[in-house]
């Protein structure tokens, strides 16, 4: 999608406000980096070719945001490339699918995440909240992304045809990156945020049904909103983290690699400074009331990649979990 094109759709879709937010993010971003630029690093993401692939549940899940209790242990992949967090649960289905039409040529296996209970569970809230599913870089890395080495993530998204999603309007799906910056309140402290790019969904009956991306966020912290998807089926999205701090959001229709003129936006989310990525994860939500299904979302082949690619492998190669990698 074209960005004269985005920005028309934002003009339609949310104004002449929504507009000058995003064309001063353009303003100040210094040469976004496409995401996949570099090298891809095979020890973090996944590809779901495995024909075994499968996901240790450790159910019940976690929920410390709504009642604090983490019930350890959590759930885990079984190649040790997916984790569920403390913070909120993973998703209630976490399963290797044939790989939909229209997918990465060659691909036979991808992933679908769905929940139904994304609160405490066995109380259903009947309020919309979110299960998570990490790809943590620790595990694998042995260490942190810094952003000098411009790290960037990228993965292609399945949007199902509308009837198909949950019939809710709200958040229904995330693509987000784990990041670390000073804090702006206690000098010598890290902080830590959730960049993301958001699929936010609005049934219609009579008009048909809408979808659009939301850009989390700008140096406010306001939400922006992004493109109209303005065709279902294969998404390819992807964030890149610079060493000056921002943050780059990209969006293609199709399986394709992502190129510069996918750039949506640019932003220095909450005013921060980004100085290292931890882990790119998943948001799936639904409505948490104990009966209805979120969305079927399928992802494939989510990456992580470098510029940087020789000091990269370098600490890499030691794989120590104590290790944090600075160079």
């Amino acid at each position: 999608m074209k960005l004269s094109m985005i920005w028309r759709s934002l003009l339609r879709s949310c104004g002449a406000a929504a507009l000058l937010w995003t064309l001063s993010a353009q303003a100040d971003a210094r040469e976004p980096l496409v995401p996949g630029t570099g090298e891809k690093l095979p020890q973090v993401g996944d590809d779901f070719e495995d024909p075994n692939w499968t996901y240790i549940y450790n159910l019940p899940k976690a929920s410390v945001f709504q009642d604090k209790n983490s019930r350890p242990p959590g759930g885990r992949s079984a190649n040790g490339r997916w984790a569920e967090p403390t913070y909120r649960g993973q998703p209630d289905l976490i399963k290797r699918v044939p790989t939909p039409i229209g997918g990465i040529p060659g691909s036979e296996g991808s992933l679908m995440i769905r929940s139904m209970h994304t609160g405490i569970p066995g109380k259903p809230s009947g309020e919309r909240q979110q299960d998570d599913l990490l790809a943590p870089l620790r595990s694998k890395l042995g260490g942190w992304a810094p952003v000098s080495w411009q790290p960037s993530c990228v993965v292609r998204v399945y949007m199902p045809p509308f009837e198909e999603w949950e019939q809710s309007t709200g958040t229904s799906f995330a693509f987000r990156g784990d990041c670390r910056a000073n804090s702006l309140k206690e000098p010598g402290e890290k902080e830590e945020y959730w960049p993301g790019i958001f699929v936010q969904y609005e049934p219609r009956r009579k008009q048909g049904s809408k979808a659009h991306f939301v850009i989390r966020a700008d140096k406010m912290g306001r939400d922006l909103r992004g493109p109209d998807i303005e065709q279902l089926g294969w998404w390819t999205l992807g964030m890149s983290f610079t060493s000056d701090g921002m943050v780059h959001y990209f969006a293609r229709p199709g399986v394709e690699d992502l190129r510069a003129e996918d750039h949506i936006a640019s932003h220095y989310p909450y005013g921060f400074r980004n100085e290292r990525l931890e882990m790119f994860f998943f948001n799936v939500c639904s409505v948490d009331n104990g009966r209805s299904w979120s969305t079927p979302w399928v992802i494939d082949d989510p990456s992580l990649y470098f510029v940087r690619t020789e000091a990269m492998k370098k600490a890499a190669a030691q794989n120590a979990p104590s290790q944090k990698i600075t160079k």
